[in-house]
């Protein structure tokens, strides 16, 4: 059998236009975590089989990639260790096994990959980065909104134009289930059902709720409600009948107008049928939707005993994660093409100037270019200007005898075609100018800081 070279179903090779811009993404990402007082954690990329099961609710669990005993135990075929399935669980982990070493509150914050055994499809992987902040330690609904406001500043300084926040609390929905007479011993699968509401009609939702052992008549009376044109409204009504669901309802309320801010009113809304699967969530819940873009790009929510589920201090948390794989594949378009391999392209002229030459490149980057020398074996000059508009470089640097002769280089502008001529000393400092005017021109006006979420 051929041995086949694309990459394992559900994962992706980055080259260089487009991995430069993502780290791009993610240097915008730490700047306005960084802002907010989150320092940066790192944990390893598998995880104790046991501390990952169990967190994730069946679905959940059932794409835990598991890694097989090594060594004398393979042949077993058991799993002792598991790829991460997202950055929450090894975060209670490393609060468990350090929190006598961490702050009080510990606000921290994560960029790496985790992975899911998934079906893989459009805008879909089985490998995918996330860029999660979690505060541990705080009970404060000042928490949630913080972290709330951080993952909208951070959309909008990525760029995305148009981008909602949805907001509902699980005691909400442990409310709702009561008012609307949902047996405790189903209500956990109730909640997975209706989660589906946004893909799936509210016949076949009803359908499913049925065939989980909720009577039909409440079924349709629960997803009525939830459907509704006057949802939000009808779902408040409900929650006030019962304890729960009016804290439910005030954790949200208390959320959306700390939060407001920060973020403009219509971008932060109470969306009553917004679930998270999640079974680890115990308060506030969120997501954010944004045009363009299918399924939520954030999502998170309060998760309290979860740590002391893993042994740990029993201590009150919350956090989010930025879906920043769908939001790089709205804004990726031209990216390859406005990508330059080079801002400086350095000729060789001949074995002789091969030395002076590669000196030149080092003044280049000096000066703050991305440059190299020509590393071919023609000493024509045509090729090598060819070779330097390939590389997409703005300016290429001509060294030939007669600029040895004199002490001179020769900066030709790649886009306009002219050349100028400078003392071999002078080059960095006219260089460093040069890259900056061209950088000034193609982005235009200096952008401010961007806007919280506005």
């Amino acid at each position: 059998m051929p041995v086949r070279f694309d990459p394992p179903s559900g994962t992706r090779d980055f080259l260089a236009a487009e991995l430069e811009a993502r780290e791009a993404a993610f240097g915008t990402v730490r700047e306005v975590f960084g802002r907010y007082a989150f320092e940066p954690l790192q944990t390893p990329a598998f995880e104790r089989l046991d501390v990952l099961m169990g967190k994730y609710g069946d679905e959940g669990d059932k794409l835990i990639f598991k890694i097989l005993r090594r060594g004398e135990h393979e042949a077993s075929g058991e799993a002792d260790l598991a790829l991460r399935y997202d950055m929450t669980v090894p975060l209670a982990r490393v609060v468990a096994a350090h929190g006598s070493q961490l702050p009080t509150p510990y606000k921290r914050y994560t960029i790496g990959p985790v992975w899911r055994a998934d079906r893989p499809g459009k805008d879909r992987y089985r490998e995918i980065t996330q860029c999660d902040l979690d505060t541990v330690g705080s009970s404060s609904l000042l928490a949630d909104a913080e972290v709330a406001c951080a993952v909208c500043e951070t959309v909008a300084a990525l760029g995305v134009p148009s981008f909602t926040m949805l907001v509902n609390s699980r005691l909400a929905l442990s409310g709702l289930l009561r008012a609307f007479g949902v047996p405790g011993g189903i209500g956990g699968d109730v909640l997975i059902t209706l989660d589906k509401l946004d893909k799936l009609s509210p016949a076949e939702v009803i359908k499913e709720l049925a065939g989980r052992g909720l009577a039909l008549d409440k079924a349709e009376s629960l997803v009525d409600a939830l459907t509704a044109p006057d949802a939000t409204e009808r779902v408040r009504a409900a929650l006030r009948s019962n304890d729960e669901g009016a804290a439910g309802l005030a954790e949200i309320d208390t959320v959306i107008s700390l939060a407001r801010g920060q973020i403009p009113a219509e971008r932060i809304v109470f969306m009553p049928r917004m679930v998270r699967g999640l079974s680890y969530y115990t308060g506030p819940i969120w997501e954010v939707t944004a045009a363009g873009i299918s399924g939520s790009i954030a999502g998170g929510g309060r998760y309290d005993h979860l740590i002391e589920s893993l042994g740990g201090p029993d201590v009150p948390a919350t956090g989010g994660s930025l879906g920043v794989e769908r939001i790089l594949a709205l804004r990726s378009g031209g990216t390859a093409a406005s990508w330059r391999r080079l801002d400086v392209a350095v000729t060789v002229m001949g074995d002789e100037l091969a030395a002076a030459s590669f000196g030149l490149a080092a003044v280049a980057r000096a000066a703050g270019a991305r440059a190299s020398v020509y590393l071919g074996s023609s000493a024509k000059l045509g090729r090598q200007l060819k070779w330097a508009s390939d590389s997409g470089a703005r300016f290429c640097l001509i060294y030939g005898r007669a600029e040895q002769a004199e002490g001179r280089v020769t900066i030709r502008d790649m886009v306009t075609g002219e050349q100028i001529e400078v003392l071999a000393g002078e080059l960095g400092a006219r260089l460093s100018r040069l890259l900056a005017e061209r950088q000034g021109d193609a982005a235009g006006p200096a952008p401010g800081r961007p806007p919280s979420a506005g």
